[in-house]
């Protein structure tokens, strides 16, 4: 027990039981990943509801939706791809929907051009439901962290003069929890060898 460092081994000790930790909450997260998509698939194959932005949490991702935008407000472009993959431009707009209520955002086309400025009025929609673009940084995002972007409507008819903007795709909701957990216990097992490979060099010297 002389030989081996009380300190130092509490320390390797702790590490990789914080890696393995870790390990074993990215699984978990794989797990509700998988019900995720396992329900936005579902969700796609539903027939068309009224849109509405008043739902909380990611329950309406993916589903047919349409509505009529009485007046287009607010206005703003946002980068993004079209339906082709091709990047560019999309139009977002925010729209009155009635005396009252929260109203809609609508994506309602994309351009490879900036300086394009569509003609729309608004008038009935029909699409399917997204995320507003997400400006949160990339830790925030990993970690479920800051407030997450409202529902928006991807139309499926775009704009006089725009092409559609790509719709949501269950590709673009990635499933790498699993090999986040590999890489965690691939830690605490390096870890290990090393501290192990250390002792064994110190007992000799």
């Amino acid at each position: 027990m002389k030989r081996i460092p009380v300190v130092a081994t509490l320390v390797v000790l702790l590490a990789m039981g914080i890696m393995i930790t870790l390990g074993l909450w990215q699984l978990g997260r794989a797990d509700e990943k998988r019900a995720m998509l396992a329900r936005y698939a579902a969700a796609s194959q539903l027939p068309e509801m009224a849109y509405t932005s008043t739902s909380s949490g990611d329950t309406l991702l993916f589903r047919r939706a349409g509505g009529i935008c009485l007046e287009p407000l607010a206005p703003r472009i946002e980068g993004g791809l079209n339906a082709r993959g091709e990047a560019g431009w999309r139009r977002i707009v925010t729209c009155r929907t009635g005396i009252e209520g929260p109203g809609m955002t609508v994506d309602i086309g994309w351009s490879s051009r900036f300086d394009v400025v569509p003609d729309w009025k608004g008038g009935p929609v029909s699409g399917v439901i997204s995320r507003e673009p997400d400006h949160r940084s990339l830790i925030l995002r990993a970690f479920g962290k800051g407030q997450a972007p409202g529902l928006m409507l991807v139309l499926k008819s775009p704009a006089a003069g725009l092409e559609p903007s790509a719709p949501p795709s269950l590709n673009d909701v990635p499933n790498n929890h699993m090999a986040y957990a590999v890489q965690w216990f691939l830690f605490a097992g390096i870890a290990g060898i090393i501290y192990v490979l250390a002792l064994r060099r110190r007992r000799r010297a």
